[in-house]
């Protein structure tokens, strides 16, 4: 591998949580070790350029493998990936998807991103690009106040590809409401029982 040229390179997402590949592509996502093995590889390479890693919902203990690959030096992680899911025709009695699973996605996946994105921010001290089932300035804003210094939409953009500018204004609207200065106040803001 070559070092990767910063001209033009604000950061590198390494995907280490696609469930949808066939050579163990989940695989590194779920180990903390590989985890953490390609972490450092990514940043040996990638120069002066930050790197930032996807994280798998698919595991026991998301904080484990979050430590492990900020402890390699991780400049920032972004999480969920999709769940793990699979869906059967009843009349072929054959999976949907070619390969019997894939990746769940929208806001059925909502909940499990908040609180990942909570346990994440909770154990580790990089910033947390959360997503998972946005499409509302409400939904990002779950995912701010339990840790995310910023959101992603997804699967949103299918229905409506105004979706970010909707969830934009939707969390300064909040923020309004709320008498905060700015959105970025909404960060880890949440109040546990």
């Amino acid at each position: 591998c070559q070092k990767l040229s910063a001209a033009g390179v604000d950061m590198i997402e390494v995907n280490i949580s696609c469930p949808n590949v066939k050579a163990g592509g989940l695989a590194y996502g779920t180990r903390p070790e590989l985890a953490a093995e390609v972490t450092q590889m990514a940043k040996s390479h990638a120069g002066n350029v930050p790197v930032m890693v996807k994280l798998s919902p698919n595991v026991t203990d998301i904080t484990e493998i979050a430590r492990a690959v900020a402890g390699a030096g991780a400049d920032a992680l972004s999480l969920i990936n999709t769940l793990r899911g699979m869906r059967i025709d009843v009349n072929t009695r054959r999976p949907i998807l070619k390969m019997n699973t894939g990746g769940l996605s929208g806001p059925a996946v909502l909940p499990v991103a908040v609180r990942m994105v909570w346990e994440v921010s909770q154990a580790v001290r990089v910033p947390v690009l959360g997503m998972g089932g946005v499409s509302k300035g409400e939904d990002a804003a779950q995912l701010m106040l339990a840790g995310a210094s910023a959101v992603a939409v997804g699967t949103a953009l299918f229905a409506d590809p105004y979706t970010p500018i909707k969830v934009r204004d939707g969390l300064e609207a909040i923020a309004a409401r709320q008498g905060l200065s700015a959105v970025r106040e909404l960060t880890g803001a949440v109040r546990p029982w």
